[in-house]
């Protein structure tokens, strides 16, 4: 979907892969100049990005995204003027699509949508609800869209996607005990990321563990080990914490 006028409340480090991911699609972006260091960074990079206050963006486009910390969005949104017609998407997880559009009438607030670091480049899951066709209009191109049907399996959804930064640092764990062993950290880091990567885009979870169930073998030896030591327990007790809010 290509030509519209793109507007961003708030440039932080999502919003900035966000644009980063949609400035190759031809769009009209503005940028808030909040958080300097990211919109100047995004204007050196895109040519005929434009740079504005919050309501020069609001008055620049169609669709605005509003990537405020909810408790500063009240305050900052408050202040700006919106116009009917206009479509708003945000990235406020927690707040609710009817707060939205009371801090943004009398524009529609359209969809929450939390994007994640690899829209940048693309190929990367993007979580909506509301209007997903929008959604899926402007990134759906380059990137999945996953529908959420309500705010109760969205925050089941955003606690569960915390599992990324444990199975990060699992990796960059495992990587380091390799080069402990005098393994080159990059080669080794690398060959982990690829296997890791590339197994589970080829494969789902349950037949991939079936496949790497040979009894005796190295995988589950250290999957057991891992279970009795109480991993899994852990994370459950970890996810159930995170969905309570």
């Amino acid at each position: 979907m290509s030509g519209l006028r793109l507007g961003f409340v708030g440039t932080g480090t999502i919003a900035s892969a966000v644009v980063r991911g949609l400035a190759r699609d031809g769009h009209r972006i503005t940028v808030s100049e909040r958080s300097a260091r990211h919109s100047a960074a995004l204007a050196a990079e895109i040519p005929d990005l434009v740079v504005a206050d919050n309501q020069g963006v609001v008055d620049a486009s169609d669709v605005v995204f509003l990537g405020l910390l909810p408790d500063a969005a009240p305050e900052i949104l408050s202040a700006l003027r919106f116009r009917a017609g206009q479509r708003v998407i945000s990235f406020m997880a927690g707040v609710d699509l009817a707060e939205v559009a009371a801090l943004c009438a009398p524009a529609g607030a359209s969809a929450l949508m939390l994007p994640f670091p690899g829209i940048a480049q693309g190929g990367s899951p993007v979580l909506a609800m509301g209007d997903t066709d929008l959604v899926a209009r402007i990134f759906g191109g380059a990137n999945t869209i996953f529908t959420v049907p309500d705010a109760a399996q969205m925050q089941t959804y955003l606690s569960a996607q915390a599992v990324l930064s444990p199975a990060v640092a699992m990796v960059g764990n495992a990587a380091e005990w390799m080069a402990g062993r005098g393994v080159d950290p990059e080669m080794g880091e690398a060959f982990l990321r690829l296997l890791v990567g590339s197994s589970l885009q080829t494969s789902g979870c349950a037949p991939l563990l079936e496949a790497l169930n040979t009894p005796g073998g190295f995988n589950q030896r250290l999957r057991v080990h891992m279970e009795e030591a109480g991993t899994p327990e852990t994370l459950k007790a970890g996810l159930d914490r995170l969905a309570k809010g």
